[in-house]
């Protein structure tokens, strides 16, 4: 074997092997995706597993097996219920250990070297993970905000994986990034007397790039929320048509290419994700 194979091997902790894992799973279902129906076998439970929201519905109706595993697609706001408590209690922790000297709780400083957190000496990465930590904190808080507020959700479902996926993802981001923070015992190592004076030109560049980010991705939900009033979907289709064209011919500036904004601003507000979150 190469060298830099069994380095990188002897490297593999358990966190980069699951995130390794779900990479290699999410190409391998691509992959799929583009064989012929007629050679996947179980090709209608594979759509089902992987379709979301409304390409759910259509034509052949679905099985009362896969509708059985069907969850509202409302149920988002709980990935970012999870993720304001569990990463705000993370991100208090690790504000506690920076600023205070306060020592991590025995339990957490356990589970992150059991997942591959290092012990070593070099306090460069702690104001990086502090700052990635605020940030994932406050894209949660938002999008908790818009799921609550903002977004009309329809009808439709997802798949009972997908918001396992979702609920488990937010959990192992926050402690993906705590991992990252150099470590001294229970406590986080820090370069110098104080966190802040690591503070680099990326840093400002990255928080202007959140901010930026956050606000047109929260643009773009307050326009698609408003093309759907109705919770209850009782309008008409037509009459949802009529009302997205007029918006559309009178917002033009706004609505142009408002998709791929709103995917765009995804990557920029989701660190560091697989862009799992694909709208309201």
């Amino acid at each position: 074997m190469a060298p830099w194979a069994e380095a990188e091997l002897s490297a593999l902790n358990p966190l980069r092997a699951v995130w390794l894992t779900l990479t290699a799973a999410f190409l391998l279902t691509l992959l799929l995706q583009l064989l012929p129906p007629g050679l996947l076998p179980g090709c209608a439970i594979f759509q089902d597993l992987i379709r979301y929201g409304k390409t759910k519905c259509g034509e052949p109706p679905r099985p009362a097996a896969c509708r059985a595993f069907d969850v509202p697609k409302r149920y988002f706001s709980h990935f970012y219920i999870i993720s304001v408590v569990w990463n705000g209690f993370l991100l208090w922790c690790l504000t506690q250990s920076l600023f205070l000297g306060a020592p991590f709780p025995s339990w957490l400083h356990g589970l992150l070297r059991i997942l591959g957190a290092a012990q070593f000496q070099g306090g460069e990465l702690a104001l990086s993970a502090f700052l990635v930590l605020v940030f994932l904190w406050l894209h949660s808080l938002r999008r908790l905000f818009e799921c609550l507020y903002v977004s009309v959700f329809s009808n439709v479902m997802i798949h009972v994986v997908q918001y396992c996926f979702g609920l488990v993802y937010y959990v192992l981001v926050g402690l993906t990034v705590l991992s990252q923070v150099p470590m001294d015992g229970r406590n986080a190592y820090v370069t110098g007397k104080n966190v802040l004076m690591q503070a680099r030109w990326f840093h400002i560049l990255g928080m202007m790039m959140f901010i930026w980010s956050s606000a047109h991705q929260y643009k773009c939900h307050v326009i698609l929320g408003n093309l759907r009033k109705n919770k209850a979907e009782e309008v008409p289709y037509f009459h949802f048509a009529l009302v997205s064209a007029n918006y559309i011919a009178s917002n033009d500036h706004n609505m142009t290419a408002l998709k791929e904004e709103h995917q765009i601003r995804t990557v920029w507000t989701s660190p560091p994700s697989f862009c799992w979150e694909v709208g309201c």
